[in-house]
């Protein structure tokens, strides 16, 4: 149950209040969103809350990724093995891993550049959003959040600085792909070895196409946890100064140009 309901007497909302998180359109920079996806497609849409292409893209870039053995290629190349790197790669798969690695580029740096349009028009439009939604699983509302907070929650597991700005959708797919790459990487067990001391050990339990995830999906749960909740921030001032200012403000009142207010 919401305390306003998003009913389209709005040509377009500034945000959405639901019991699965708060989604919002803002200014964002179209070059950065972009670099998301060329780092990991999918990110960069699920920092715009497109969540299905998001999802679709980034578990095709999963599968394409290690059928073709981009991570180990990759991996040799850092090592100056040209040749090896070379060798690895399938054909097969690469070929279609690429067309769809320049789409999401593309994609997610165009939808940035539209809705970046439809910020701009829907502050100007100011029109009444939901702010609250309580559900039989779930509450959300909008309130001030700290950062700093979501990015500690994020450097412990990605996923739970999410969790705690109530983007449920990205948390869940965070934490679920975490606990995967940990598994397949053995990442966990190396780290029990390297704290036993047995670093050949550890070096050889692991394995590095999987690990090699880990710095994307870390370096996206950061960045778009912090994002989000400076912008829900920033989203609440804004609709607590249009409550004040529509119930508590003189009609008469004004400020003139030039004019000190104390």
């Amino acid at each position: 149950m919401d305390n306003y309901t998003n009913d389209n007497t709005a040509r377009r909302y500034r945000a959405h209040v639901s019991i699965l998180g708060t989604t919002q359109i803002h200014l964002r920079n179209p070059y950065i969103i972009g670099w998301w996806s060329a780092a990991f497609p999918g990110f960069g849409h699920l920092l715009l809350s497109k969540y299905l292409r998001g999802f679709v893209l980034f578990i095709w870039e999963v599968i394409i990724n290690l059928n073709a053995k981009v991570n180990l290629a990759m991996i040799y190349s850092f090592q100056g093995e040209i040749e090896m790197a070379k060798e690895v790669l399938e054909t097969r798969w690469l070929l279609i891993y690429i067309p769809v690695y320049i789409f999401a580029i593309w994609d997610s740096y165009r939808t940035t550049v539209d809705l970046n349009k439809i910020s701009l028009l829907a502050e100007r439009e100011d029109h009444r959003m939901n702010t609250f939604s309580i559900g039989a699983l779930e509450i959300n509302y909008l309130d001030m959040r700290n950062p700093v907070m979501a990015v500690f929650w994020s450097l412990l597991v990605p996923g739970l600085g999410q969790l705690y700005i109530h983007r449920i959708m990205t948390a869940f797919f965070a934490i679920l792909w975490t606990v995967v790459f940990f598994y397949f990487s053995h990442g966990l067990e190396a780290i029990s070895l390297l704290f036993l001391g047995e670093i050949e050990k550890a070096t050889s339990v692991v394995n590095p196409e999987w690990l090699l995830f880990f710095p994307s999906i870390y370096g996206f749960a950061v960045f778009d946890s912090y994002i989000n909740t400076i912008e829900n921030n920033k989203l609440y001032e804004k609709v607590q100064r249009s409550y004040f200012k529509e119930n508590f403000q003189s009609a008469s009142f004004k400020v003139l140009k030039g004019q000190k207010v104390d």
